[in-house]
């Protein structure tokens, strides 16, 4: 079983939950996510099954896009609404006010991420040393806001909502702290759900029981196959020989490849076998999927 699923994670629980309710229902032990949704967050989390689990880090690299709730007046510690307070301001601020302020965050801004993040300083994880009382200092981290959206408002509970498009590494918190800062009334982060991650949309997300469900009636459909998480590149089919050559490792030359283009490379009865790049006259493997056995082609 390898392919990709496209879980909608609920509120409440773990991401490393969902792997482990996966793991009952497919029967499968080799399950990875692809970005940890903590568990006050819900929504979008692809989930690598099997052979795919080698793309994972392909995946997690990729854009993402959220919707988040912002609560005016109060900092906390963890800057989301499972924290505790640590700073309170009075709020003044109108619609236009947050219109174009939030403006002034998008493009390439600097974030110091929080402590309560599973970042690691000298092999301990930084949520681990805030348990324990700890602060320390935290390099600021460069990420790219490409938009955001004001969704609502609710000023009279001094709230409001933004859709963010944005690149791995962001830290929706810290944006909702440093909005808040920038208010000079403080702000922190009071819900979240990850509606995109890549090319894997919330609108065509499935939740843990409708994937229990499919599975029990023969139903795969929620699995999508590993070559089509990758259907940006152009496909390229190579030969028998030189496809044995390539699960090994070897970098073969292609003719008819452009040079610079990736490609989905495939040997000739279809087996998906690597993500590779046209370089220098060869084809540099990115990702192999596939090995070769003893007299053999493509190994599944």
């Amino acid at each position: 079983m390898n392919g990709v699923i496209n879980v909608n994670k609920p509120l409440g629980i773990t991401s490393h939950d969902v792997v482990y309710r996966l793991r009952k229902i497919l029967s499968v032990k080799k399950i990875g996510h692809t970005g940890t949704l903590d568990p006050d967050a819900a929504g979008v989390l692809p989930m690598c099954i099997g052979r795919a689990t080698k793309a994972a880090d392909m995946l997690t690299a990729q854009d993402k896009q959220y919707i988040a709730e912002v609560t005016l007046g109060s900092a906390t510690d963890t800057l989301d609404s499972s924290g505790s307070i640590t700073e309170t301001a009075e709020v003044n601020v109108t619609e236009t006010d947050i219109k174009n302020t939030i403006a002034e965050f998008v493009g390439d801004i600097e974030q110091i991420p929080p402590m309560y993040s599973a970042i690691k300083v000298d092999g301990k994880k930084l949520y681990e040393l805030a348990r324990e009382g700890k602060e320390i200092e935290r390099k600021p981290r460069l990420v790219r806001i490409d938009k955001i959206d004001v969704l609502d408002f609710d000023l009279e509970n001094n709230r409001f909502s933004i859709k963010v498009d944005c690149s791995k590494g962001t830290y929706i918190r810290t944006l909702c702290d440093d909005i808040g800062r920038r208010f000079g009334c403080f702000a922190h982060m009071s819900g979240l759900t990850r509606t995109r991650s890549g090319r894997f949309d919330i609108s065509e997300s499935y939740t843990l029981e409708q994937i229990e469900d499919m599975f029990s009636n023969g139903d795969m459909s929620f699995m999508t196959p590993i070559d089509k998480i990758f259907d940006e590149y152009d496909r390229l089919v190579i030969t028998g020989r030189k496809a044995k050559k390539m699960c090994n490792g070897t970098q073969i030359s292609v003719q008819g490849a452009i040079e610079g283009r990736t490609y989905r490379v495939y040997d000739e009865v279809g087996n998906f076998l690597t993500i590779s790049k046209a370089e220098d006259g060869v084809m540099k493997i990115l990702k192999t999927f596939y090995q070769t056995i003893d007299g053999g082609g493509a190994d599944k």
